[in-house]
């Protein structure tokens, strides 16, 4: 049985690592080289400047905000997108009042219902929601100020993505929107597979939902959480931010940088102002900013592997 093993074993992997070091680690290893030169991206003639675009980059006022615009989808959307999701998936569940002749442990009245419902943004393109939410923001014609109107708040008329201080909250709010059911849908797969036995004795035992959720539900289900946050992280940080951002917003990126994030900026740079070596220098910032988010996640969300 030993026999050939790591020759059959070699030839399954050689063709996958074979593609994802082509179309994966090679063009990464190209950024970081064209980072070095002031290749315009419309012409194959360039030269070596060193740290010259590094140096430009850390004086440059517009990479600094929308770093900063990055690191708070990092840091805010996973953090709400999961906490609902897991809030939605643990009601559909395990959330529901025993009823009379029906299981012990079941989920809310319409569970199979509620799941369809928080799963249909995930039916739609990233494009047509943030053209959706773009309409729906419109001061003078869209959904939600209309809305205000309809209820007597004719005073209370922002301008949404028109102010500065709410263009980003509103991006965020459309990008928890679309994402959550996706999470969802992973977590409540994670919780069907959690033994009702587990449940049923800590009812006995007289716990509530909330005991049952930290003690029993979330310990169970965090290796799913933390995958889940990580690749959470990744679309903030990529091309789920940029597709809102493109779509909805002034300039895109406006109004004053407001909604600018990194991956928008590498964008403009390299396909607006012909400066894809400059562009590339944000990118090799992008990816140390991802890795960084991907292993601070990791190792904080470290802990002992519960089985069951």
């Amino acid at each position: 049985m030993q026999h050939g093993k790591y020759r059959f074993i070699v030839g399954f992997l050689a063709v996958p690592l074979g593609l994802y070091a082509l179309f994966v680690v090679w063009p990464f290893i190209q950024s970081i080289y064209y980072s070095f030169t002031d290749w315009t991206g419309l012409s194959p003639d360039f030269k070596m400047v060193g740290f010259d675009n590094y140096t430009r980059m850390l004086h440059d006022d517009v990479f600094w905000k929308s770093l900063q615009h990055s690191l708070l989808f990092a840091l805010v959307l996973p953090l709400v997108t999961i906490s609902l999701a897991l809030f939605f998936a643990f009601m559909i569940n395990v959330g529901g009042r025993r009823r009379k002749g029906g299981p012990v442990i079941s989920g809310v009245r319409g569970s199979s219902f509620y799941k369809i419902v928080y799963f249909f943004p995930q039916v739609l393109s990233i494009a047509i929601v943030s053209l959706l939410f773009a309409f729906a923001y419109n001061p003078d014609s869209g959904a939600i100020n209309s809305l205000l109107r309809g209820i007597g708040l004719d005073h209370v008329q922002p301008l949404w993505l028109g102010d500065p201080s709410l263009a980003l909250w509103c991006v965020m709010a459309v990008l928890v929107w679309s994402t959550t059911g996706f999470f969802v849908v992973l977590f409540s797969a994670g919780m069907a597979s959690i033994p009702t036995e587990l449940y049923e004795s800590a009812l006995l035992d007289g716990a509530g939902r909330a005991t049952t959720f930290f003690r029993i539900t979330l310990p169970l289900l965090w290796d799913t959480v933390q995958s889940g946050w990580v690749y959470m992280g990744i679309l903030a940080l990529g091309a789920e931010s940029f597709a809102v951002v493109q779509i909805m917003t002034t300039g895109p990126g406006g109004p004053d940088y407001s909604t600018t994030v990194m991956v928008l900026y590498v964008y403009q740079k390299a396909f607006r102002d012909g400066q894809a070596a400059y562009a590339t220098t944000i990118g090799v910032a992008l990816l140390v900013v991802t890795l960084a988010f991907a292993a601070i996640v990791m190792r904080l969300g470290r802990r002992e592997r519960l089985e069951f």
